[in-house]
Formats: C-alpha cells, structure tokens, sequence
C-alpha cells in the first residue's frame, strides 16, 4: 500500500482494517468486539489498543439508560444472553482488589465509569494499564479469551470484586484485529 494513501486514510478506516497507528508510525497489537443487548441486538463496539505504555480502551455505545454505568474487561471471552455471567469476573492477572479508588486495586480491567447521554450513547477511551493484547505472561487474550461488559449502575470504584455495578447490559467478545 501506497505510504502517503495510508497516512490520508481516515483513524476508522484503519480501525475498521485492523491497523491501529503508532506515534512512531508502526503498526500495534489490537482486539475488538461487537456489544450485543440481552436480545442480541448490537449496541456498541470497543477496541483494545497495545501501545508503548500498555493497553488503551476504546468504547462506544448506544441504547443504555442515561447516566454513569460500570465498564469493565472480563476474564472469558464468552457472551450468553441474557446475563453474560459466562464472560466471567474481571480482567485481574496481578490479584489486586477492585477499583481505582481501592487502595489495594485495581484490576487490570476496571476503567472509569461510561457515561451515557439522554439519548443512551456514551463513548469512553481509557487507558486499561500495563498489559499486552496477546503475547506476554498475562495476555489479555488468553486461550479463553476476554470480553467487555457494560453494566446497569454506576461503579463506585471501591467495593471489591464488582464495585455494586449492577447487572450486566451489554457484552461484546475481544477478538484479535
């Protein structure tokens, strides 16, 4: 491909192809996943970006009630309706409690709370921590791979293992891009 038409292209369209761009013009680790709601319908993506300083999370999503909604990286790629309870607890490779507020956390798969508009949408991009997508001692794809979940209520950051965030809404697979 062309250097300069790679440069032109438009960020979504080489999200869409899988590139993520570096600063240093290399191309990085990534994964992604369609959001589904408890019927399936879809509502959102999210992409994990490996970059120099860890993993970068990117969110957006639609049809959730509006307000702050806990956001999290699970353990098990793994997306059954209606609960999403297969996608398992959160992303947690160095055993610390939950929450960024929790003095012995977080977990590598907390992030900040997604807020979401009147009209349901919200879009979150976070940085996860130190971390690799898929190669490493504790990649966040590993052989049973890793999910997003979108939760009903307001993490608070604190109360370890879920920070009272309710059910979860909306779940999406990781899966290498």
């Amino acid at each position: 491909m062309n250097k300069m038409f790679l440069i032109s292209l438009p960020l979504s369209a080489l999200l869409v192809a899988g590139c993520v761009p570096s600063v240093s013009g290399g191309m990085k680790a990534a994964a992604g996943a369609d959001l589904v709601d408890a019927t399936g319908q879809p509502a959102g993506t999210a992409i994990v970006t490996e970059s120099t300083d860890g993993l970068w999370l990117d969110v957006s999503v639609k049809g959730a009630t509006a307000g702050p909604h806990g956001l999290h990286v699970h353990t098990v790629g793994k997306c059954e309706a209606p609960d999403f309870v297969t996608a398992g607890g959160h992303w947690n490779p160095t055993a610390h409690q939950h929450g960024h507020k929790n003095p012995q956390g977080p977990h590598a798969g907390d992030a900040p709370n997604l807020i979401a508009n009147e009209k349901g949408a919200g879009r979150l991009k976070t940085w996860l921590g130190a971390g690799l997508v898929a190669t490493g001692a504790t990649p966040l794809l590993d052989a049973d791979g890793a999910a997003v979940v979108l939760h009903a209520d307001a993490d608070d950051e604190m109360t370890d293992p879920t920070g009272k965030s309710g059910k979860r809404i909306l779940c999406g697979v990781l899966r290498p891009r």
